[in-house]
């Protein structure tokens, strides 16, 4: 008959509980990470007319209307549903982690804040609250984006 000593359960014991408190953890890191370890996704703005490099002061695409116009809110619904939805929330309705974009200003003053932002981000205190956008969406997309967000009901 084979002798257990107490040494041995308590050693295979703590090892047990070691390991389903690394697996716990495991868990719960990929649980905190997977809201916001998320890539920028481009924005496939064909069918919308080249700004050029100068940033517009105001939405080219709602100054053109029409055609432009509708095409730039479909796009503009694609690239924030893939982009600025999971802190600004669906349908530019904020859940409180990010402003209610629906509220943003109209007009000139509006896309001037507006494409700052975008462009440059938000950070305060060293760490950003918004990453900028300005490297990683043309500005065919983000006036996309401003178009969508601007036809999306107040309230």
């Amino acid at each position: 008959m084979t002798r257990i000593s107490n040494s041995s359960v308590a050693r295979n014991t703590t090892i047990a509980l070691l390991s389903i408190g690394a697996l716990a953890l495991a868990g719960s890191i990929n649980v905190v990470h997977g809201h916001g370890d998320v890539q920028p996704q481009a924005v496939d703005t064909n069918g919308l007319e080249a700004i050029g490099d100068e940033i517009a002061a105001e939405n080219p695409y709602r100054l053109a209307g029409g055609e432009q116009y509708e095409l730039a809110k479909k796009i503009g619904a694609s690239g924030y549903n893939q982009n600025c939805a999971r802190c600004h929330g669906l349908e530019a309705i904020s859940g409180g982690i990010a402003p209610d974009l629906r509220l943003l200003e109209d007009g000139e003053f509006g896309d001037e804040w507006y494409m700052e932002r975008v462009r440059k981000g938000y950070s305060q205190n060293g760490a950003y609250k918004m990453p900028p956008f300005e490297a990683l969406l043309s500005q065919e997309a983000m006036w996309a984006i401003r178009s969508y967000l601007e036809t999306q009901p107040k309230e």
